[in-house]
């Protein structure tokens, strides 16, 4: 083989190998956009969870007060009672929704995984065919 077919076959090698990785590093950026839209997208649905919480957390304070009042008032009376189990009734359920939202807020839940997984089996990869040359 001459000189020049040599250089010939290494630049195209080279540039080869660089249109490669140019395509997985520009692959492996939409992947990571695409899990933080996901990411954003299952924060905001976790907030509502949170809103819808505090709202009825607030009624249900505003039924427990009724009941209270209505309770204390009458010493008795099925209708105070009644408030009161609406009341206990909407709290555990605000507490509920409260805790469902706070869970998927953590942070573990917003890492990229899939970018990672990706990033380690290109890794692999890339080990490979070093070792193959």
């Amino acid at each position: 083989m001459t000189d020049h077919s040599t250089k010939t076959s290494t630049r195209a090698i080279v540039a080869d190998v660089l249109t490669h990785l140019s395509n997985l590093i520009r692959g492996e950026i939409e992947l990571a956009r695409a899990e933080v839209t996901e990411s954003i997208e299952k924060a905001i649905a976790a907030i509502g969870l949170i809103i819808g919480g505090v709202v009825i957390a607030l009624t249900a304070l505003n039924v427990l007060a009724a009941a209270l009042v209505v309770a204390l008032a009458e010493a008795g009376i099925p209708g105070g009672w009644a408030a009161l189990i609406v009341g206990v009734a909407l709290t555990v359920i605000a507490l509920g929704l409260c805790y469902k939202g706070m869970n998927d807020l953590r942070p573990a839940s917003f890492a990229p995984r899939r970018t990672a997984r990706s990033l380690r089996r290109d890794a692999a990869i890339a080990r490979e065919s070093r070792h193959e040359h």
